[in-house]
């Protein structure tokens, strides 16, 4: 018997209900909450399916449905058989929509799910993410729909753990020519956020002190060389969105700013080449195992919500929520963050 559904998981209770009869895909604010709530349909679908809420009971297709789209396949992890993933069809013609969206939820913790998630957030920090099975099963989902439908028309979309895997899909289809539009909420940086640091002069510090000795790091292991995955990244600018409270994702902003700073400063060369690696990728790269660091990319359109700034939210779960990515306010602030080598 399935329990009683928490309010959160009713799209007519907490869903973007101001979007189901008034999508217009040329706005970035519609397009930003249609793959916030498709990420949150394949929550919800695993949800459903530990409850074993089904047919009539199910609670996620009204996630997607609502927007016109269509499930055509669930992606299931093969450890502990959870869906971590879906396909969607956009079923209504309209100038500049999706013709599928590959979207990826983040981690659970349940009894079903917690184990297999948390041991895959490991593997991000570990900077192993890339040879996971729900990498393999997110790539080749991609490039199923690929043979489907021009590249242009397969968009890719996840939160936290999820973003993760979109990140690393997204990256390795570039490398195979395609460069797809995908949206990463709350989407992991591997160290240690210096934006919590209140002391503007000490933030500053520490990066430069991190950028001069990845750059060192960086020619010790002859790292520089041109034509390497970062720079072949460069053309590929997918949306980031951050919460500046979020100590998960927060210093994706830091890390794009610094950049700029540097140039400024008229160190940039020192920047360009600290910027490619991290330390764990450096020191991989020194074992013999693959250096490449999943999480740097050169080129991205960054979204800070700043609401929870604003009116001093506490905690990082409110931080981290999918939800605030559909949410209606005028708390945005988007830059363009392009790499050019």
């Amino acid at each position: 018997m399935s329990s009683k559904p928490c309010q959160s998981e009713v799209f007519e209770f907490c869903g973007p209900l101001y979007l189901t009869s008034c999508v217009d895909w040329r706005i970035q604010e519609h397009r930003r909450s249609i793959m916030a709530s498709l990420v949150q349909g394949v929550y919800i679908t695993e949800r459903d399916r530990q409850q074993k809420r089904t047919g009539k009971n199910a609670l996620a297709p009204a996630w997607w449905e609502s927007f016109h789209f269509k499930c055509i396949k669930f992606l299931e992890d093969k450890i502990d058989n959870s869906i971590f993933g879906a396909i969607f069809e956009y079923m209504a013609p309209q100038y500049a929509s999706p013709k599928y969206v590959i979207a990826i939820r983040g981690t659970m913790i349940s009894p079903k799910t917690g184990i297999q998630d948390i041991y895959l957030d490991a593997k991000i920090f570990l900077n192993e993410l890339s040879r996971s099975f729900r990498c393999g099963i997110a790539l080749d989902a991609v490039e199923g729909m690929i043979g489907c439908a021009h590249p242009t028309n397969v968009w890719l979309a996840g939160h936290s753990l999820g973003s993760s895997i979109a990140l690393q899909t997204g990256r390795d289809m570039v490398k195979r020519g395609y460069y797809l539009e995908t949206y990463l909420f709350n989407p992991p940086f591997l160290r240690l956020p210096v934006d919590i640091v209140n002391n503007r002069h000490i933030k500053n510090g520490a990066r430069i002190t991190r950028s001069v000795v990845k750059a060192g790091l960086s020619i010790a292991f002859k790292k520089t060389k041109d034509g390497d995955p970062f720079t072949l990244l460069q053309s590929w600018i997918p949306y980031l969105f951050v919460n500046p409270r979020d100590m998960i994702c927060c210093e994706y902003l830091g890390y794009f700013e610094h950049r700029e700073k540097m140039e400024r400063w008229g160190v940039g060369e020192i920047e360009k080449i600290a910027t490619k690696n991290s330390v764990v990728g450096l020191v991989s790269d020194a074992l013999g195992r693959d250096g490449e660091t999943a999480h740097l990319i050169p080129s991205a359109i960054v979204t800070a919500n700043m609401k929870n700034v604003t009116v001093k939210e506490p905690g990082l779960l409110v931080a981290h929520r999918l939800c605030q990515w559909w949410e209606q306010h005028s708390n945005w602030v988007s830059k363009r963050h392009q790499y050019s080598t």
